[in-house]
């Protein structure tokens, strides 16, 4: 796949390494596994939706919008990572954060919701677990619009098909090794000795695991 025909922001600084995980695998008593550090992006803490994040900023730029709005649990990494491009680029961003566990928001607290706080988020809502998502996030797409601006929603995750593109180069850097990719959140695991190419990931927001087949 070409991916120069799709518009791209770079946020991440290059390939991240594969680490060795050797007491773990002497512990399972192999394979040997590796782990892929996103957390090395190097962009706001890192975490593979920088990936994804470089080709929907760039199609929210693309649309002409001017306000980010995406959503996430209370101490989301990806609202995290969103902000962040929001202000690289001079948008602004708010955050739909759901409170999956009653009582954890806490605006005070440290981890993530300071770092919304630093990064000068425009406005949080909070939401109780199992709220319809993007009918939240329309009601504040809606709130922007009735102030003049220009809203771009990004769904959790950063996972759709724009956001998937991100993850289709990833495993290529090391594509000639035929390693077996297990892929997480953050990480990436490999049986170093696989018989064929294979490839399984934990699933959250889905996205690694629509990206992963396109890697070849």
């Amino acid at each position: 796949m070409n991916l120069a025909r799709f518009p791209r922001r770079r946020y991440a600084d290059g390939p991240t390494p594969l680490q060795p995980l050797a007491r773990l695998s002497k512990a399972l008593g192999g394979p040997n596994l590796f782990i892929k550090r996103d957390d090395q992006l190097g962009f706001a803490a890192g975490g593979n939706k920088v990936r994804k994040l470089e080709f929907v900023a760039a199609d929210a730029l693309e649309k002409g919008a001017d306000f980010l709005i995406t959503c996430g649990a209370v101490q989301s990494n990806h609202c995290r990572l969103t902000l962040a491009a929001a202000v690289r680029e001079g948008l602004k961003c708010g955050l739909v954060l759901e409170e999956r566990v009653p009582g954890s928001y806490k605006p005070e607290a440290s981890g993530n919701n300071f770092l919304y706080r630093l990064m000068g988020v425009d406005r949080i809502k909070v939401v109780p677990g199992g709220s319809d998502m993007m009918e939240a996030m329309n009601a504040m797409a809606e709130e922007v619009k009735a102030q003049g601006g220009h809203p771009y929603l990004i769904p959790g995750g950063a996972s759709n098909p724009l956001g998937a593109l991100g993850i289709w180069p990833a495993p290529r850097k090391h594509s000639p090794r035929r390693l077996t990719w297990v892929c997480g959140s953050t990480t990436w695991c490999a049986p170093a000795a696989a018989p064929a190419p294979t490839r399984g990931c934990s699933s959250g927001s889905g996205g690694p695991a629509a990206g992963l087949p396109w890697s070849g």
